[in-house]
């Protein structure tokens, strides 16, 4: 009997050491093959509904929908820096003795380089387009009245050289001296002179040349509730630099639970080519959220800042 156990305890020490040296040799690989690529992604399909019978002070029954899905995948290797940003948005809303409308509709990609030179600087190069799904219409979106957008109508890229400013995983700026804006009417309703600044009937292209600065900062202002801006500056050298298109989105994410949570968003925006007013546009929803959170902050990756090795 003492044989046996004796046995059977060498049998237990031979296991738990087997799974420390495991353990071990896993946490050594991943010391040695740190991820360098992190991915924070935010998906989501927002509802809205209302109903009336016998309601004295009015109202139409209506419902709406908005989904969501929001990227930033970001490769970090000693001095690189690559940042990509996807935005797709989309929602309608169907009224009753109205119809369905659209409420959101926005494509947005952008992809940023950038080789360090200091402890939060980068030189950079990167490029954007900004466009939407399907086409929009005057009197809130009605397919019978005049178009006044489509997809890639217009549609903006932007593309040049210059620094980023990275402190931290919560803020990036970024200035470009040297930026060409390219506006894009792909529908030929909508190429006429004057149309998004087309300067004939006719036209879909535009070049401009001229100076570009954009911004994320991320704040958390209590827990689980966070919050994203995103603005931009445009100056044309070439053409009326004091006629600059500003843009503002702002973001806030309040999460109830793990798959439940409820978004609030506001853009404001002031082209001088499209109209010479402040747009504004503003969305809430809440409904079905899920989250995905792979990868390293940078204050927590020595293996990326040069400048504290010996």
């Amino acid at each position: 009997m003492k044989k046996v156990f004796v046995l059977f305890f060498m049998y237990l020490s031979f296991s738990a050491f087997s799974q420390v040296i495991i353990s071990d040799s896993a946490a050594v690989d991943t010391i040695k093959k740190p991820r360098h690529w992190s991915i924070l992604a935010k998906n989501s399909v927002m509802f809205n509904q209302a109903a009336f019978s016998n309601w004295v002070g009015g109202g139409a029954n209506n419902v709406g929908w908005l989904a969501s899905a929001n990227y930033n995948l970001t490769y970090e290797k000693e001095r690189n820096l690559w940042e990509n940003i996807i935005i797709l948005n989309y929602g309608q809303n169907t009224t009753k003795g109205i119809g369905t409308r659209k409420t959101q509709d926005v494509i947005n990609v952008s992809t940023n380089y950038g080789r360090q030179f200091s402890k939060s600087w980068y030189v950079s190069a990167g490029a954007s387009l900004l466009s939407q799904f399907s086409g929009g219409f005057e009197d809130g979106n009605n397919p019978e009245a005049k178009k006044i957008s489509n997809f890639m109508a217009p549609g903006y890229v932007n593309a040049g050289l210059g620094i980023t400013y990275r402190p931290n995983e919560n803020l990036t700026v970024t200035l470009r001296p040297a930026n060409g804006r390219f506006t894009f009417v792909l529908d030929k309703e909508l190429q006429f002179a004057g149309s998004y600044g087309l300067k004939a009937d006719g036209d879909f292209f535009l070049m401009q040349l001229g100076f570009l600065g954009s911004a994320i900062y991320k704040v958390k202002l209590m827990e689980n509730i966070e919050m994203t801006n995103t603005g931009s500056i445009f100056s044309n050298y070439l053409d009326k630099p004091d006629h600059m298109v500003l843009s503002y989105n702002m973001l806030l994410n309040m999460k109830i639970n793990r798959f439940v949570s409820s978004i609030v968003t506001l853009d404001l925006m002031y082209d001088h080519n499209q109209i010479q007013k402040t747009q504004l546009k503003q969305t809430l929803g809440i409904g079905f959220a899920y989250n995905i959170d792979n990868g390293v902050k940078r204050s927590d990756r020595k293996d990326n800042q040069f400048w504290l090795k010996k």
